[in-house]
């Protein structure tokens, strides 16, 4: 088990990992929509939280060593479920080819009052 950790990525805002390697698969922690090199919540609409969830992920995944494109499953967390649409108009310019497998849900709050939080499971692929 390796502890993954980036600059790139938020800092965990809590006595957790921002990802944990496990062989060739990466279980990152839920991820908002902080900009690493502030620390602040970016924007307010939810097409901007989206984005920058999204960069996180990228970022982290890469320096994982692995990639967006071979995410095989996220969990979606948002707060509004009329955001749905939204959400999925930019995760879709995100993940393209073998879509992972998703599970998306609505709940009541979410760390710092964001709009979403994402987690995802990646694996490592040699070349």
């Amino acid at each position: 088990m390796k502890v993954i950790s980036t600059p790139n990525a938020p800092a965990a805002i809590g006595p957790y990992s921002q990802a944990i390697e496990i062989g060739d698969t990466i279980f990152t922690s839920g991820i908002i929509p902080i900009v690493p090199s502030t620390g602040n919540v970016v924007g307010y609409s939810v097409e901007e939280q989206t984005r920058q969830v999204l960069d996180n992920l990228k970022a982290l995944l890469e320096d994982a060593g692995s990639s967006i494109e071979n995410v095989i499953k996220t969990t979606v967390f948002i707060k509004n479920m009329d955001d749905f649409t939204k959400i999925n108009d930019i995760y879709a310019t995100y993940f393209t080819g073998v879509l992972p497998a998703r599970s998306c849900v609505e709940v009541a709050k979410l760390p710092k009052n964001v709009k979403l939080e994402i987690e995802a499971i990646a694996i490592k692929v040699t070349k």
